[in-house]
C-alpha cells in the first residue's frame, strides 16, 4: 500500500483536522468531537440540513457544508457509517427552529443510525424529516428504486434542498424539492480499479488490469456486468442507455449532467466522457441546462467515474442556480 499517512488508524482524524484547518471559515467541529461538523455561519432562521456517511468519499460528505448547501454532517471511518449519538449532536449543534432534513445516502448502516438520530431528536423536541437519495440504477431494478443506493446523484439533491433552505422555505417544501430532485435524478458508473482502505492496507475487490466493471458500487459493490476495458465512446453508450430508459428522459426533456470522477480519474478523461453524454443526450432531443464535470463523489483511489443525469423544471432550475459556498464546491448565481 502506497498512501501519504501516518498511522492508518489515524487517517479519518488527520483527514479532518487539516480540513478544519484549511477552511476555518466555513467549518467548526462539535464539542471537540472533529467527526461532528458544522458551518461556521451559523443560521437558526432556516430549516437545518444533516448529512453524513463514511470517510472515503471526498468532497461527499463534508465538503459541501456551508451557504446554500448543507448546514451539519457527521462522519465515520472509511467507508463506515457515523453513529447514532453523533448525527444527533449535530443536530443539537444547528439548532434550527425551523426543523432538520436529514439528507444522505441509501445504506443500512446509515438509514439505522439516522433513524435513531431523529428518535431521539423528536424526544428532545426537535423536528426532523428524512430522505434518502438512491439514484444508482445499476444497484436494483426500476420497480424496487426504494432499495437502490444513493451515489453522486446526491449532490443533486443537496443542491436543491439547500437551495431551498436558503431562500427561507419552509421543512415541508424543502423535503418536498429534495423529493423531486431525488425522483428526477439516476446516476451509474463503471469502475477500472480497486481502492485500499487505509486500515485494511489491500484494495477489498480486485479488477484485472484490462478489466472494467460497469455499474459497481463506490464501496465495491456489484455492478451489471464485469468486461474487457473499452473505448471511451462505447463505455459512455453503455453507461448511458440504463439512465435513459430508467426515468425515461425523453425528447425536449431539459436535464442537469453530472460527470463525476472516483478519485483516480483525469479530468481530461472526465471531459471525454462528457463529449459523448452530450452527443447521446443531443441526439435524443434532450437539452442540457447545466453541466458539472469534476470530483463530486469519490471512492478513495478508485479509478473509474459516474454519469448522473437530473431532469428539471423551473423549480429546479431556480435552486440549480442559486449560489453556493463551501469548502469543496462554490458556485455564483447562474
Amino acid at each position: 500500500m502506497k498512501k501519504i499517512i501516518n498511522k492508518a488508524e489515524d487517517f479519518v482524524d488527520e483527514m479532518i483536522d487539516g480540513i478544519l484547518r484549511a477552511h476555518p471559515d466555513h467549518l467548526r467541529c462539535v464539542e471537540g468531537d472533529k467527526r461532528c461538523l458544522v458551518t461556521a455561519q451559523k443560521r437558526t432562521n432556516k430549516v437545518g440540513i444533516v448529512t453524513g456517511g463514511g470517510s472515503g468519499h471526498l468532497p461527499l460528505f463534508l465538503g459541501y457544508i456551508g451557504e446554500g448547501m448543507l448546514d451539519g454532517c457527521a462522519v465515520g471511518g472509511v467507508f463506515q457509517s457515523p453513529s447514532a449519538s453523533q448525527i444527533l449532536s449535530v443536530t443539537k449543534s444547528i439548532g434550527c427552529e425551523a426543523g432538520v432534513l436529514y439528507l444522505y445516502g441509501n445504506y443500512s448502516g446509515d438509514v439505522m443510525n439516522f433513524d435513531m438520530a431523529s428518535e431521539m431528536a423528536e424526544m428532545q423536541g426537535m423536528q426532523t424529516v428524512t430522505v434518502t437519495g438512491n439514484d444508482d440504477v445499476a444497484s436494483s431494478s426500476s420497480d424496487r428504486k426504494e432499495t437502490r443506493r444513493g451515489v453522486a446523484g446526491i449532490f443533486f439533491l443537496y443542491k436543491a434542498a439547500g437551495a431551498a433552505a436558503a431562500l427561507g422555505m419552509n421543512l415541508n417544501d424543502v423535503t418536498r424539492i429534495a423529493i423531486k430532485a431525488k425522483e428526477s435524478t439516476r446516476t451509474i458508473g463503471v469502475a477500472l480499479s480497486p481502492c485500499i482502505v487505509p486500515e485494511l492496507g489491500r484494495p477489498s475487490f480486485t479488477l484485472g488490469d484490462n478489466e472494467m466493471e460497469i455499474g459497481m458500487g463506490i464501496h465495491g459493490e456489484p455492478g451489471i456486468r464485469r468486461s474487457s476495458l473499452k473505448c471511451a465512446d462505447d463505455i459512455v453508450q453503455e453507461m448511458l442507455d440504463p439512465v435513459i430508459a430508467d426515468l425515461p428522459f425523453e425528447k425536449n426533456d431539459e436535464v442537469a449532467v453530472l460527470v463525476n470522477g472516483l478519485g483516480a480519474t483525469s479530468k481530461e478523461e472526465l471531459y471525454i466522457i462528457y463529449r459523448k453524454v452530450s452527443m447521446i443526450l443531443s441526439g435524443k432531443g434532450i437539452k442540457v441546462y447545466h453541466t458539472y464535470v469534476g470530483e463530486f463523489a469519490t471512492s478513495m483511489e478508485m479509478a473509474g467515474a459516474s454519469v448522473s443525469l437530473c431532469r428539471v423544471d423551473d423549480e429546479l432550475r431556480r435552486c440549480l442556480a442559486y449560489p453556493v459556498n463551501s469548502p469543496f464546491f462554490s458556485q455564483k448565481q447562474m
